[in-house]
C-alpha cells in the first residue's frame, strides 16, 4: 500500500475502497463505447431533475445491437459505462467469446443477467457490474471458470450469491453498497479468494470465513459488527478492515500474525490492547474511538502509520517510551485529542521532539 498524501482524516477504506474505471483509449483491444447524448454524471449524482419516465426515453433512444457493432471480434476490453442499458441480450457479446477477457457495466440499469449471452464469454476474466440493479445472479455465470474479479458493488443484493460456487478461478469480490445482512455462502472459494470487500452493508455479525485460509484482504467497514471473533482461520490476512462499526474491544486478533494494516476507526474502542502477535503491522488506524492513552504499542516495531486522532488522550507523556524507539515510524495522526488543546502552540514542537524519526505529524510534513 502506498503512502497516503497528507489529508486531514484517515483514509475512507471499507465501503470506498472499491477501485474506479478509468476510460481507456481505443486500441484493438480496448474498447471504450461512448454513448450517444448520455447524461452527465453517473446516477449517484443525479440532481433530481430527471424524471423516471425521462430516464426511460433516454435509455428507448439507443439500439442496443447498434453498440458495439464497429468493434471487431478480437476485442479483449469492452467498457459499457453509464450507458443506459437495461439488458445486455442485444448486444451481440457473444461474438467477442473467443477473446474477450475484460466487460464493465458500470452505472447502468440492469436488473438481470442473461445467461445465455454471459456464459458464451468462457475467456472473462473481469466482469464489473458496480451500480446497477441487480438482485440476483441465477445461472449466468456458471460457466465462467477463468473469472478472476467481479465488481457487485451497489446493487440490491440480500445474500452472496450462490453463483460463486461455479468460480473457480475467482480472487477479488466486491459486494460494497448491497443489503447483505449475513457472510455465507464462500466455502468454495476458499481456496482462490485474496480480496473480499462488504463494506457497507448490514452485517452484524463476523462468521462465514473459515475457509478463505488464502485469504490477504478483508473490508467490513460501515456495518453493524459489534465484536471481533471468527478471524483464526484467516492466517494469510495481511489487510483487515473494519471502520465505522461498533466495535467496544480490540479482540480476536492473536492468529493474524501475517496483518500488516489495520483500520478500526470510527468505533468504541476504549484501549490498545491484543496486539502481541501482530508484529508485522505497519499501519494502525485506530483514530475516532475512546481512547484514553496510547499503550501497548512499543512492540511493533515495523509501524510506519499511526492514527490516533480524535481520541480521549489527555498527555504527550507515553510518545517517547510508547514509540520513540521506533525507526519506521513516519507518520502520526493525534489531532482531535485533548492534548492538542492543551499543549496549545507548543503541541506540534513538543510531538516532533519526542519523536524526530516521523515525517509527516497529522496533515502536515515536518520540515
Amino acid at each position: 500500500m502506498s503512502e497516503p498524501a497528507p489529508t486531514q482524516t484517515p483514509p475512507e477504506l471499507a465501503a470506498e475502497s472499491v477501485p474506479s474505471v478509468e476510460p481507456k483509449a481505443r486500441t484493438a483491444r480496448v474498447a471504450t463505447v461512448a454513448m450517444p447524448n448520455a447524461p452527465k454524471g453517473s446516477r449517484d449524482h443525479d440532481d433530481g431533475d430527471t424524471s423516471d419516465e425521462e430516464k426511460e426515453e433516454e435509455q428507448a433512444d439507443v439500439d442496443d445491437a447498434e453498440i458495439l457493432e464497429d468493434l471487431p471480434d478480437t476485442t479483449e476490453e469492452i467498457e459499457l459505462i453509464h450507458s443506459r442499458l437495461n439488458s445486455i441480450s442485444k448486444l451481440g457479446l457473444q461474438r467477442f467469446s473467443d477473446h474477450l477477457r475484460k466487460l464493465c457495466l458500470r452505472q447502468n440499469y440492469i436488473s438481470n443477467l442473461d445467461p445465455d449471452v454471459i456464459n458464451t464469454l468462457k475467456k472473462l476474466e473481469e466482469l464489473d457490474l458496480y451500480d446497477n440493479k441487480i438482485k440476483t445472479l441465477g445461472d449466468s455465470l456458471n460457466e465462467l471458470s477463468n473469472l478472476s474479479t467481479l465488481d457487485l458493488s451497489f446493487n440490491l443484493l440480500r445474500h452472496i450469491p450462490d453463483a460463486l460456487d461455479h468460480l473457480p478461478s475467482l480472487q477479488t469480490v466486491f459486494f460494497v453498497q448491497n443489503k447483505i445482512s449475513h457472510i455465507a455462502g464462500l466455502t468454495n472459494v476458499g481456496a482462490t479468494l485474496r480480496s473480499l470487500e462488504l463494506g457497507g452493508n448490514r452485517i452484524r455479525r463476523i462468521e462465514g470465513l473459515d475457509a478463505l485460509v488464502n485469504l490477504e484482504e478483508l473490508w467490513l467497514g460501515k456495518n453493524k459488527i459489534s465484536k471481533l471473533e471468527n478471524l483464526g482461520h484467516l492466517e494469510k490476512l495481511k489487510i483487515l478492515s473494519i471502520q465505522s462499526n461498533r466495535i467496544t474491544k480490540l479482540e480476536g486478533l492473536e492468529e493474524l500474525e501475517n496483518l500488516e494494516e489495520l483500520y478500526l476507526s470510527h468505533n468504541g474502542i476504549e484501549r490498545i490492547e491484543g496486539l502481541e502477535k501482530n508484529l508485522k503491522l505497519r499501519t494502525l488506524d485506530i483514530g475516532t474511538n475512546f481512547l484514553k492513552e496510547l499503550e501497548n504499542v512499543s512492540h511493533l516495531t515495523n509501524l510506519e502509520e499511526l492514527w490516533i486522532n480524535d481520541n480521549k488522550i489527555e498527555t504527550l507523556q507515553a510518545l517517547e517510551p510508547q514509540l520513540k524507539h521506533i525507526s519506521t515510524l513516519e507518520t502520526v495522526y493525534l489531532e482531535g485529542n485533548p492534548c492538542q488543546k492543551t499543549e496549545g502552540a507548543h503541541y506540534r514542537r513538543k510531538v516532533i521532539l519526542a519523536l524526530p524519526q516521523i515525517k509527516q505529524l497529522d496533515a502536515t510534513y515536518v520540515k
